[in-house]
């Protein structure tokens, strides 16, 4: 088996993301090209640094950019090669700049929404609502709407997790709607030779008859069937760079006085929580992130580090 087809086939044994595997393919076969197609089992640690200080000196990377291409070649030599890397050693990294992310106020998101509308609306006040990922929103599914508990269930998010989070009163009504155009769309497909949804792992074999089950259907579905990584034609969901899009255009047309993102809802939504006098490990379960120091950016944001200290000028 060539090389890149063992790390995908790793890769893929221990269930990382499609987009991980994509980044990591990519930095790999980047390693390999920096040094002029050697094989990364006659290589070591002085290589590594070699490729890890070009990308920071030459490439101007960023420090997290910088740390993705390491864990990926990390990764090879540990999973795929089973050949420890030895020591790397000190390299120059890419510097890391301290830059508070961008929140908006309840109004400026309400007039963000004025300009969506349909699947776009109902996503966006999903971050904002949820504090979904704009990936986690995309990739819901019928099943995952608890509507009499109040929650949302997010599958495989970001590290492989799952989380539950708010399930904004808001978006019932509109959920309900979508999951009954889901189950028309099944019944249609059902009815001319169903192509069924993209399912995770190999659950369409443990489960022959979930791909055409109301409850696996995307709520957001793709306009057009696609191949998955096996070849089949499934229908998958809406792909992310619609929605940014679609948010980015919105929140141009609200003439927001700075510029935003998808993740600026999401921002928006810890805030807010925050603001309102929410425990912060309850925003960060909410957010699932890792660590409490990534969801203690956001008292940065509300100013609440400064111990009561008032301004001279009153």
């Amino acid at each position: 088996m060539k090389l890149m087809e063992r790390v995908k086939a790793t890769l893929r044994v221990k269930r990382y993301s499609l987009r991980t595997e994509k980044t990591y393919c990519y930095w790999i076969r980047f390693f390999i090209r920096f040094h002029r197609m050697q094989h990364p089992a006659n290589m070591a640690g002085n290589e590594v640094r070699q490729f890890l200080e070009y990308l920071a000196l030459e490439r101007h990377v960023a420090a997290a950019t910088q740390n993705q291409a390491l864990n990926a070649i990390v990764f090879l030599y540990r999973h795929v090669l089973d050949q420890p890397l030895g020591e790397v050693g000190n390299f120059s990294r890419a510097k890391r700049p301290k830059r508070l992310p961008v929140v908006l106020s309840h109004q400026e998101v309400m007039d963000v929404f004025e300009h969506l509308s349909g699947s776009m609306l109902l996503i966006a006040s999903l971050m904002y609502g949820s504090g979904l990922r704009v990936s986690e929103a995309c990739r819901l599914r019928v099943k995952d709407i608890d509507f009499a508990r109040h929650v949302i269930t997010v599958r495989a998010g970001k590290g492989n997790k799952d989380r539950t989070t708010l399930l904004p009163p808001s978006c019932a009504q509109p959920l309900h709607t979508h999951i009954q155009i889901a189950e028309q769309q099944l019944t249609s497909r059902i009815e001319t030779n169903a192509i069924p949804v993209s399912l995770p792992y190999a659950l369409d074999r443990k489960y022959p008859n979930a791909g055409i089950s109301l409850a696996w259907q995307w709520l957001f579905p793709s306009s057009k069937p696609c191949f998955d990584e096996w070849g089949r034609v499934v229908l998958h969901h809406i792909h992310t760079s619609a929605v940014q899009k679609a948010v980015k255009y919105a929140m141009r047309s609200s003439s927001l006085t700075r510029p935003g993102s998808c993740h600026s809802l999401r921002h928006s939504f810890a805030t807010q929580l925050l603001s309102q006098g929410t425990d912060i490990r309850t925003v960060q379960e909410l957010l699932g992130h890792k660590s409490i120091e990534t969801t203690q950016i956001y008292t940065h944001v509300l100013g609440n580090g400064f111990a009561g200290v008032r301004s001279p000028l009153g």
